[in-house]
């Protein structure tokens, strides 16, 4: 079951600041009135599909930018793990670290399973697109990481 409702096109976006691969900290509101935000929410830094989405985000990156786009990657994994992950996998989109899974909740994309009497959260894999004004245009949930970033580059286009 979502341990909170899912974020829907046309609401706010929740503003937040979370530290990056080097402890800095990025603050959501900067970016407001400025720029449009991708803001994609992945399980496991190192996973076969994480990797894949990071990569193919990083790959675009210069589109996106060129849009006048920011591109921010999301979970729940510390700061290091996440440091360690781009430098072996040559990502340069930022990756912040909700270890606490505060802003994962106030997206609604953090998932808690039972099983034997044991809960363990999850980050379900999602994506916002929002515009410069802070609110959210398309909220993805449940992507296949091949390709999405391509698909997200595609609404941006639209913005």
């Amino acid at each position: 079951m979502l341990a909170t409702t899912m974020l829907e096109a046309g609401q706010r976006a929740p503003l937040f600041s979370l530290p990056d691969a080097d402890m800095e900290a990025v603050d959501l509101a900067r970016f407001v009135g400025e720029k449009n935000i991708v803001l994609y929410f992945y399980p496991k830094d190192g996973s076969p599909g994480c990797t894949t989405e990071a990569v193919e985000f990083s790959d675009h990156e210069s589109e996106f930018t060129r849009r006048n786009t920011v591109v921010i990657g999301v979970s729940t994994d510390d700061c290091l793990r996440h440091a360690e992950f781009r430098d072996a996998n040559g990502i340069s989109v930022d990756l912040l670290a909700d270890t606490d899974g505060e802003v994962c909740r106030q997206y609604g994309v953090l998932q808690e399973r039972e099983a034997n009497g044991v809960v363990r959260h999850s980050v379900q894999r999602a994506t916002f697109v929002i515009d410069k004004k802070g609110m959210v245009r398309h909220a993805l949930y449940g992507v296949n990481p091949r390709g999405h970033a391509r698909e997200v580059l595609e609404l941006v286009k639209k913005l």
